[in-house]
């Protein structure tokens, strides 16, 4: 299965923009397109966030759209400047030639949004891992091969958890389940640490952590790992991103990210609160003897 490139959320929230204007002014995309000397088709991809649009196409746009109140040309202009700088700007810049597209994605995306919940099957999410769990997981992945291509992952996946730390801390809330705290990755002594680093980060006011036992049986969330991120703007925004062996799937239709919320919601129900699943992680912990 292909890897679906998201569109930015900058770009998605100036698309949106764009394209409300264009239609209050009784524009279609054709019209739009002679004002670019474009294509129909670079249109949709702008009002859509799949492209950058430069500073003079957009004062055409604006021009031809009737768009004179000057806050609003203002948003605008900022909206695009802050999309086209979230392309070329950013700590993870220094790790591009070893970032895949989907992963580069995800973090551009974190890096912006508001809230992150996950629903995980086999493994610790990253934002939580320790150091020794992330190497176990990126040697047994046989993407990268030679020890310095590991180190700089791990380096890239330390990095990431910074997200939840500093005056604006990602909210992050995780649902695990049971078999996550039995497989042991990387051996008792790493399992054992990583677990309690969870109760650790589990104290923390941004991150709430849930269990959803073995004992539940069968259940909505059960047939695969994701995450739904979600923005400070408006909910139409939120993506959901699923994991597959062969590529990461985008999804930002919000049909389909209605059906991720409502399994989220599912799961978060079905789960251990979060008082009783840390319980659970420390005493399995204690199974763990390095």
């Amino acid at each position: 299965m292909p890897s679906v490139k998201p569109s930015t959320v900058l770009g998605r929230q100036l698309g949106d923009d764009l394209r409300r204007f264009r239609e209050n002014a009784g524009l279609s995309t054709a019209d739009a397109a002679e004002v670019l000397d474009c294509t129909k088709g670079k249109i949709s991809r702008i009002e859509n966030g799949h492209v950058p649009v430069r500073m003079p196409d957009l004062i055409a746009l604006m021009q031809a759209y009737g768009v004179e109140d000057p806050e609003a040309q203002e948003r605008l202009k900022a909206l695009a400047r802050r999309a086209n700088r979230r392309r070329r700007e950013g700590w993870w810049r220094q790790y591009e030639s070893m970032l895949g597209d989907t992963y580069r994605d995800q973090i551009e995306l974190e890096a912006i949004c508001e809230s992150i919940r996950t629903y995980q099957v086999q493994l610790v999410p990253g934002l939580l891992q320790t150091a020794e769990y992330s190497r176990a997981v990126t040697v047994a992945s046989r993407t990268w091969q030679t020890p310095e291509e590991i180190d700089r992952f791990v380096e890239v996946r330390l990095a990431r958890q910074e997200r939840l730390a500093g005056e604006s801390p990602l909210d992050f809330w995780a649902v695990l389940a049971e078999g996550v705290l039995h497989q042991q990755v990387g051996g008792p002594a790493v399992m054992r640490a990583q677990l309690e680093h969870l109760t650790t980060m589990a104290k923390r006011p941004n991150v709430t952590l849930q269990v959803l036992p073995f004992s539940r049986g069968a259940h909505s969330g059960m047939f695969g790992p994701y995450l739904l991120l979600s923005f400070p703007q408006v909910a139409s925004l939120d993506l959901v991103l699923t994991e597959t062996p062969t590529g990461n799937i985008w999804m930002e239709r919000e049909p389909e990210v209605a059906s991720y919320r409502a399994l989220f919601d599912d799961a978060r129900m079905a789960a251990l609160p979060p008082t009783e699943s840390l319980a659970l992680i420390q005493r399995i912990a204690k199974e763990y003897t390095p």
